[in-house]
């Protein structure tokens, strides 16, 4: 008990510190912008009151699912797999599928389960968070329904490596292959004799090309401050690889290691030299005006996830074919670190199990219309890249043939920084990055807190 409250008072603490941020300017607390905007579901009769304990009452039969899929493709990939699985089964259940926005949903969902409460089914990250949940005691181990499963068995080994906490299966992934890398506008660059770049230096030159023709380099809205820990991630990785983060979060290291520094250090520089636009810290990439300014050719380039593989044709299928390219972060040339790191993750989002008995067996149903043939197929024509065995035959897009291929020939992967860590450190790593992209803080400064907040973790 004593252990499930220091939890739930780190959850508290997260709380805060959203707060905080909101108080002093900040824009939100994870990842996307809601701009103010009110949290949407895709069922009209679902409301937060709605949500309910694992330990519901036997005449409840209906099972609360929370998760993310506001926007196209994935709201009705999703919806669909929920209206097959409620026309379907024999469980006598049904699903209520209740869509939130980002920002807004890590925020209510760590509110819904520091009172106590919280929904059947819930979208989380592997990671830091999705191990506080279950340490909290909303979560339950589902090996065995995975591993009867017809579905579990074609699940890649890798993403259920990232479902799994203390030597069991916590959740079931939803999503696929997904990595950081640098989306670019073909057409631009040919137009000003620009290759893609192998190295940062080589990078730096495109970008000042861009510049001295009016063209801002990186199209980045940073008001959800994740999106500007895409930059910092990449830098810190390619410069000390993938020991730094990894004994920083352990705390046999520091936040305040070199390859933080170069990280905080060359984004400021990049800053300055005019390589983002103005106001980056005021836009919202939930409102996709980071995508506006690839649209209006305002920017040529962004750095993001590969998840822009079916973002944008959603939105301008056309765009996106005839002009958008790939590429991995480029290579430090001056560091000894393996450069075929990347950055992302096997199954992006997670859904963990929070009920018991015969609703846990009702929910895991579920899986058997999310990820059948019908549900599979969907997500490849919706251009992702399933975590599933066999994915590699059925990849057409050139740039997630890319994306895919770097995936493949990485010799390791590091999970993004606000997923690893715990809550209340990712909030400080999210803050200090919008520090630094707002010139607000330099690097030791912003690497000092972050490691003041891993080490106030760590001993609690």
């Amino acid at each position: 008990m004593q252990k499930r409250f220091n939890v739930l008072l780190g959850l508290l603490l997260t709380i805060m510190l959203m707060v905080s941020a909101c108080s002093s300017g900040g824009s939100g607390d994870t990842e996307a912008d809601t701009s103010g905007s009110d949290a949407t579901s895709s069922d009209s009769s679902a409301s937060d009151e709605s949500a309910t304990t694992s330990g519901g009452s036997e005449e409840d039969k209906e099972i609360v699912f929370w998760n993310i899929n506001t926007e196209e493709p994935m709201k009705t990939i999703v919806q669909d797999a929920v209206d097959r699985y409620n026309a379907n089964t024999q469980s006598g259940y049904h699903i209520t599928n209740v869509s939130t926005q980002n920002d807004t949903y890590k925020e209510k969902l760590v509110i819904a389960m520091s009172s106590g409460q919280g929904p059947d089914m819930y979208i989380t990250w592997s990671g830091g968070p999705m191990n506080e949940y279950i340490d909290s005691g909303f979560g339950q181990p589902i090996t065995e329904y995975v591993n009867n499963s017809e579905w579990g068995s074609k699940i890649m080994d890798a993403s259920l490596a990232q479902a799994s906490y203390k030597g069991d299966i916590y959740a079931v992934p939803m999503g696929g292959i997904t990595l950081s890398g640098v989306w670019y506008n073909k057409e631009m660059f040919a137009k000003y004799g620009l290759e893609v770049p192998k190295t940062i230096a080589e990078l730096e030159a495109v970008c000042d090309t861009l510049v001295a023709n009016g063209i801002t380099p990186f199209a980045l809205a940073n008001a959800s401050k994740w999106t500007g820990s895409m930059y910092f991630m990449n830098l810190a990785t390619r410069y000390g690889g993938l020991e730094p983060f990894q004994e920083a979060a352990a705390g046999t290291g520091s936040f305040e290691n070199d390859a933080f520094v170069f990280a905080g250090e060359k984004i400021q520089e990049w800053v300055s030299k005019g390589y983002f636009p103005e106001g980056v810290n005021s836009l919202s990439e939930d409102d996709g005006q980071s995508r506006q300014l690839l649209y209006q050719e305002a920017a040529a380039m962004t750095c993001i996830g590969s998840w822009y593989a079916s973002t944008m044709p959603s939105e301008s299928e056309e765009f996106y074919n005839e002009k958008m390219g790939w590429f991995l972060f480029p290579e430090l040339e001056t560091s000894d670190a393996d450069q075929s790191l990347v950055i992302g993750t096997v199954g992006d989002n997670f859904i963990t199990m929070n009920c018991e008995g015969e609703k846990l067996d009702a929910a895991m149903e579920f899986f058997d219309y999310y990820w059948s043939e019908e549900g599979t197929q969907a997500l490849y024509d919706a251009g992702r890249m399933p975590a599933v065995e066999g994915v590699a035959d059925h990849v057409t897009d050139p740039n997630l043939k890319d994306v895919l291929n770097a995936s493949m020939a990485a010799s390791g992967t590091q999970l993004w920084y606000d997923q690893y860590l715990p809550p209340a450190v990712a909030e400080v790593h999210k803050d200090t990055c919008q520090e630094l992209f707002g010139l607000t803080m330099t690097p030791q400064e912003a690497n000092a807190a972050l490691q003041a907040a891993m080490e106030s973790s760590l001993a609690e």
